[in-house]
């Protein structure tokens, strides 16, 4: 079975619903280190990711913006000095999707390649 980080997203169909229960459980714990939570009434998966510095915390979120260009998901990003906050969720549907923990995964294994090889310290 693929990991979550090498699926890729799939265009939401008109009678597509946000996930609960037992669905959402199962899919967080490939992504356990993000925090399902309310973001103004929608349910989001949110991570932050800490940096030695603004540079490496903007190439960070450079690496994010391009995986979700490339895969049509976008999230929300907060860029500071040493961190960067991670939101995903669709809001469309006002709530989670298995969108929204394929891009978490995602996002985990850009920070994960972005640290082994040096270009950030965190």
């Amino acid at each position: 079975m693929d990991t979550l980080a090498q699926l890729h997203c799939t265009p939401l169909e008109p009678a597509d619903l946000t996930l609960t229960g037992k669905q959402l459980l199962a899919l967080h714990r490939d992504v356990p280190d993000w925090h399902i939570i309310d973001c103004a009434g929608t349910r989001c998966l949110r991570r932050v990711f800490h940096f030695g510095s603004f540079t490496d915390a903007l190439t960070f979120t450079n690496a994010v913006g391009a995986l979700a260009q490339r895969e049509g998901h976008h999230p929300e990003l907060l860029t500071e000095w040493g961190k960067v906050c991670v939101s995903w969720s669709t809001h469309p549907l006002h709530g989670l999707t298995r969108n929204d923990f394929i891009m978490a995964a995602q996002t985990d294994l850009a920070y994960a390649r972005l640290h082994r090889v040096g270009v950030i310290i965190p």
